[in-house]
């Protein structure tokens, strides 16, 4: 094979490796949408497919579709879509007036938004019904005004919730670690008051003082470690915000 073709292979290879990435990217997107609505109101079938799990700073990718069972003037459709600041406090994250269908979007989390999220469509529109009765045939018009459906969306993850937990498991094992070195070099678990009790008595020896200067300067390590951690359980304890 000359230069030549090894370019030539080369140049095939990576626009396989790049085609390869693209159609897994896709196909994740895909698997992870999941229907959130799928219901019948008079004269329409409407259903919703978005993003079954996202965070914040990422994206929520939408579709909806809707299949008229009647004669329909629709008149008036908006999608809105309701978070959860702080996992607290509703808000608005996405409003968007709908004209034609189907419709697909992708709109943005805020920063600091988690929990589930909340869909709903208010529309107003005409439902022509046409009945039978022998050879004569009549219309019928009915109109919907302003009618709200609301439903479950997105799970939105609390990273920051799980952060915490990750740190928080981090400082625990670190304690454990810490109270077994403590047990092993002085039988007893790593308290305050132990710690305390065991600094004393150190410093009231004087037989080995330079032992002593060696173990204070170790323990004093250990007590401003012990105290964070303390501190950090006893202040940062994560709560569930849902």
């Amino acid at each position: 094979m000359n230069k030549l073709e090894r370019i030539g292979l080369t140049f095939i290879l990576v626009i396989l490796a790049f085609a390869s990435i693209r159609n897994i990217n896709v196909q994740g997107s895909i698997e992870n949408m999941k229907t959130f609505f799928d219901s019948k109101i008079p004269g329409i079938v409407i259903q919703i497919n978005a993003t079954a799990e996202t965070q914040p700073n990422q994206n929520i990718n939408v579709n909806l579709t809707l299949n008229p069972v009647e004669d329909v003037n629709m008149k008036y459709f908006n999608f809105t879509v309701f978070g959860f600041l702080s996992g607290t406090y509703k808000i608005i994250i996405y409003n968007t007036t709908v004209n034609s269908f189907p419709f697909n979007d992708t709109f943005p989390i805020p920063e600091q938004v988690w929990g589930i999220t909340c869909g709903e469509i208010t529309l107003t529109y005409d439902v022509i019904y046409v009945t039978q009765q022998g050879n004569v045939q009549t219309k019928t018009t009915i109109t919907y005004e302003n009618l709200t459906v609301g439903f479950d969306m997105t799970c939105v993850r609390n990273v920051y919730l799980e952060t915490v937990e990750e740190q928080l498991g981090n400082l625990t094992s670190t304690f454990e670690q810490l109270n077994r070195t403590f047990w092993n070099y002085f039988n007893k678990n790593l308290t305050p008051e132990n710690l305390n009790e065991t600094l004393q008595g150190l410093k009231g020896s004087s037989n080995e003082l330079g032992n002593t200067r060696m173990t204070v300067g170790i323990l004093a390590v250990i007590t401003v470690i012990f105290v964070a951690a303390t501190l950090f359980l006893a202040l940062r304890k994560p709560k569930e915000s849902w």
